[in-house]
């Protein structure tokens, strides 16, 4: 049974513009990517919470 992303559509297309793989996203889909990107993909993510959650930390 495949795992529900916790990442929303939007952000991974976001995310995915902004490392340079959209173009795959788009001609194979999620499928297509490498392992690397993937990856990369989720530290990206990874580092976007850690810094909302200190810029919501610093602003109490």
């Amino acid at each position: 049974m495949p795992r529900k992303g916790i990442m929303s559509p939007r952000l991974k297309e976001e995310i995915a513009k902004e490392l340079g793989f959209y173009d795959v996203v788009q001609r194979e889909g999620w499928g297509g990517i490498k392992a690397r990107d993937a990856g990369n993909m989720v530290k990206r993510a990874i580092e976007m919470a850690e810094r909302a959650s200190n810029e919501q930390d610093h602003n109490k």
